[in-house]
């Protein structure tokens, strides 16, 4: 069922605000994080990515910063760390220690950059690549497993939802609001 949209109002309670049963003021009122979108959506990420990072340690010794840089590397090729960052929305001390301990094991290399001696070039070596691959099966079977329950039509409102929250987001935080 599709519901009409609505305009927002400045009266209609924020997802997630609840007054106490005894609130007499909206300064009585309180967050219930349980309910909270944003908190629901950081639970849901954490709880996703730890199951799936634990399979990633287990398996191929790899930690979620790891994982992510090796993927980012992956699909895009020789990148800059500022670039991993970028694409994989993560801070740059945690792709710098991903990127370290990956170099130290073998399955990335750093290089000057020619254009800009200030950059590194970051690339998966073969083992990386290789490593690369072992994350592949594991990716997969591990959202079908997750998503056994959901029918094609979940999926493609998850996606429509997720991308609409997204630019919603981008635009929220874009003008202050």
């Amino acid at each position: 069922m599709v519901r009409p949209r609505r305009a927002p109002a400045e009266s209609a309670p924020a997802f997630g605000v609840v007054a106490m049963t005894s609130a007499k003021s909206p300064a009585e009122e309180v967050l219930v994080l349980e309910e909270f979108l944003p908190y629901r959506l950081s639970l849901l990420a954490n709880v996703v990515a730890r199951g799936f990072t634990r399979l990633c340690s287990e398996r191929l010794r790899l930690s979620l910063p790891e994982w992510e840089v090796l993927a980012v590397l992956g699909r895009y090729g020789t990148l800059t760390s500022a670039e991993v960052c970028e694409r994989a929305d993560m801070h740059k001390t945690m792709v710098s220690r991903a990127v370290a301990e990956l170099e130290r094991r073998g399955l990335v290399t750093r290089r000057v950059n020619r254009a800009d001696r200030r950059e590194a070039l970051l690339s998966l070596t073969d083992p990386g690549r290789r490593t690369h691959g072992q994350i592949l099966p594991l990716a997969r079977s591990y959202a079908r497993q997750l998503t056994t329950e959901l029918s094609d039509v979940d999926l493609a409102t998850f996606d429509r939802v997720a991308a609409t929250l997204r630019r919603r987001s981008d635009v929220v935080a874009s003008t202050g609001a």
